[in-house]
């Protein structure tokens, strides 16, 4: 029952954002100026969601609820192919994770300090969240420009960053 109504939450969510943007560009509000829109979607035992790995570069993001691995792809600029490939399971980042964990997943804009070199973080940052424990953690994608622009394939680890528990009451699984 939780389960359908966070789903119908983030449908209307979604709609409210894309007619949004659909009016916006209908009007012409958004002449001159660039709109960025990321995408998450769940079900029983995955969940789905795009960001920016670099500037113009989308992300792809997959969550098995069921192993704990979190995946990321990233399409070649050049092939158009999935080139770069990243991984972590997040089971043991969780503390108190339930038998039965419920994750929720997006993404949101990271301004973080980028570094030197090729391999930087990311533009986004990956928020996943346990809804029986209320613990939430987030992930960095170190994204290579210049592999992905070669069109040379990128295998690396999803960096964990942070977390913590936003809830003080643990609710029980049935």
């Amino acid at each position: 029952m939780v389960q359908r109504i966070c789903n119908h939450a983030a449908m209307l969510v979604l709609g409210v954002f894309v007619g949004g943007v659909v009016v916006a560009g209908w009007f012409g509000l958004g002449q001159g100026s660039q709109v960025h829109a990321t995408a998450t979607h769940g079900e029983s035992n995955f969940a789905i969601a795009t960001g920016p790995a670099a500037n113009g570069i989308e992300a792809f993001y997959f969550l098995d609820f069921l192993t704990g691995d979190l995946r990321a792809a990233v399409v070649s600029r050049r092939t158009g192919e999935f080139t770069a490939r990243f991984e972590h399971n997040i089971q043991n980042d969780f503390q108190s994770l339930s038998k039965n964990p419920k994750y929720l997943m997006v993404t949101g804009l990271a301004d973080l300090p980028r570094g030197r070199g090729n391999s930087q973080l990311g533009t986004s940052l990956i928020y996943i969240a346990e809804a029986t424990s209320g613990e939430v953690h987030a992930y960095a994608l170190p994204f290579n420009t210049t592999l992905n622009a070669k069109g040379a394939i990128q295998r690396d680890r999803l960096i964990h960053l942070a977390g913590g528990t936003f809830r003080t009451t643990f609710v029980r699984d049935e």
